[in-house]
């Protein structure tokens, strides 16, 4: 157990050096992740809708 929670620091800590340079950007990163999800979101719609005329479903 002892070790199972060093080696949790360990990641914990390399992901906190990882993201740290990031803070920075962090605002332009979630409207980039927005903007990507709702473009995900709207090409699912398009090909359930277009699936939906050609009558496949």
């Amino acid at each position: 157990m002892r070790y199972a929670l060093e080696a949790a620091q360990q990641v914990l800590a390399e992901t906190q050096s990882a993201v740290l340079p990031l803070v920075p950007y962090l605002d332009s990163l979630r409207w980039v992740f927005i903007v990507v999800a709702l473009g995900g979101i709207t090409v699912t719609i398009y090909t359930r809708l277009d699936d939906w005329k050609r009558g496949q479903r």
